[in-house]
């Protein structure tokens, strides 16, 4: 582990935990970072960076359990005795399953294939970018307000948007936001469950890649991976605590925007020392 490796932890850090829960694709962003960075001229160095910035996103979602501690706390301990709690509890659960599937049954397509592609990430962003923006544009009027009562049709719906993320620029987050609004959800209310729903969806693909890269995950590498998961779970801090109250001031437009700069330049850059 030597300084230069230290900074590019540091830097895929803060890159993961600013992403992890806006709609701009961290998977995209770390991709692209570590392409940038020339991270990924090595075979075994790509692996291991590509295992990194899987593992360092759950760095970013203890940010939302400490956030959301109390809450989430209240609904552990009245999980027995509490209807609301037990529903809260099953559209998660519901809304998990369909990318936990698919997560499983194409792991070795998404990383062998899906992450090797820096042109289809920055085109993704640019279209995910102007659906974003035509989304945020549409006059929904929204029907559910609270994300710990979302029925369990809204939990299903989001959770099939959320496998469209699979595909690097897709944005997790984007995805469970733009189903949660089309489901007549409001903004602040998608915002929160894309949040709690990111708990147990990071944590699934925390644990499978862990086991699977088990091999690669050796001394100088666990620290790397610990100094990215600490600044991942800082920088995300901040995020959580200030979102929803951004989004319900600014809506979407500003995340749509800078999907299609960040496609757009990258697209030139990748033309340029291509």
């Amino acid at each position: 582990m030597n300084l230069q490796s230290i900074f590019d932890a540091i830097l895929l850090g803060i890159v993961e935990g600013l992403t992890e829960f806006i709609p701009v694709s961290s998977t995209g962003h770390l991709l692209l970072t570590t392409w940038l960075l020339g991270l990924d001229n090595d075979p075994a160095a790509k692996a291991f960076w590509d295992t990194f910035n899987v593992l360092i996103q759950f760095g970013a979602i203890l940010a939302v359990v400490v956030v959301y501690f109390g809450r989430l706390w209240r609904v552990l301990l009245t999980l027995p005795s509490d209807p609301a709690a037990r529903r809260f509890v099953a559209s998660i659960v519901v809304a998990f399953l369909p990318s936990a599937l698919v997560g499983v049954m194409a792991y070795d397509f998404i990383k062998g294939v899906l992450f090797n592609s820096p042109q289809l990430i920055c085109i993704v962003l640019i279209v995910g970018g102007v659906l974003l923006a035509l989304l945020d544009r549409l006059d929904i009027r929204p029907v559910h307000r609270d994300a710990m009562r979302f029925p369990l049709g809204v939990a299903l719906a989001v959770g099939l948007f959320q496998c469209l993320a699979i595909v690097p620029g897709v944005s997790r987050s984007g995805a469970t936001i733009a189903g949660a609004l089309l489901m007549r959800s409001d903004k602040s209310a998608a915002a929160e469950f894309s949040f709690f729903l990111a708990i147990p969806t990071m944590l699934g693909a925390f644990v499978l890649d862990f086991y699977e890269s088990r091999e690669i995950l050796f001394g100088a590498n666990l620290g790397l991976i610990a100094i990215g998961f600490v600044v991942s779970f800082l920088s995300a801090l901040v995020v959580v605590r200030t979102l929803v109250a951004f989004v319900a001031r600014h809506g979407f437009m500003p995340f749509a925007v800078w999907r299609i700069i960040v496609g757009a330049v990258g697209l030139a850059v990748i033309s340029t020392v291509g």
